[in-house]
């Protein structure tokens, strides 16, 4: 749980820099989100977020 509420953090403060540097225009960031959030209700999300558990497990195990 705290590393996806991390990672929504993360994502969000991202987007708001890329749409205020002009980066990215207000509609496609409203798309990529509203696609982001319908993806998230498909049979997918259990696979993605397994993908991306284990890339943070990864991360996690690497020692500096």
């Amino acid at each position: 749980m705290a590393i996806s509420l991390s990672v929504v953090v993360l994502l969000a403060v991202i987007l708001v820099v890329m749409i205020r540097g002009k980066s990215i225009k207000p509609g496609p960031a409203i798309v990529a989100m509203l696609f982001g959030f319908f993806l998230a209700s498909t049979g997918m999300a259990p696979s993605i977020n397994r993908f991306l558990n284990s890339i943070a497990d990864t991360i996690n195990q690497i020692s500096f």
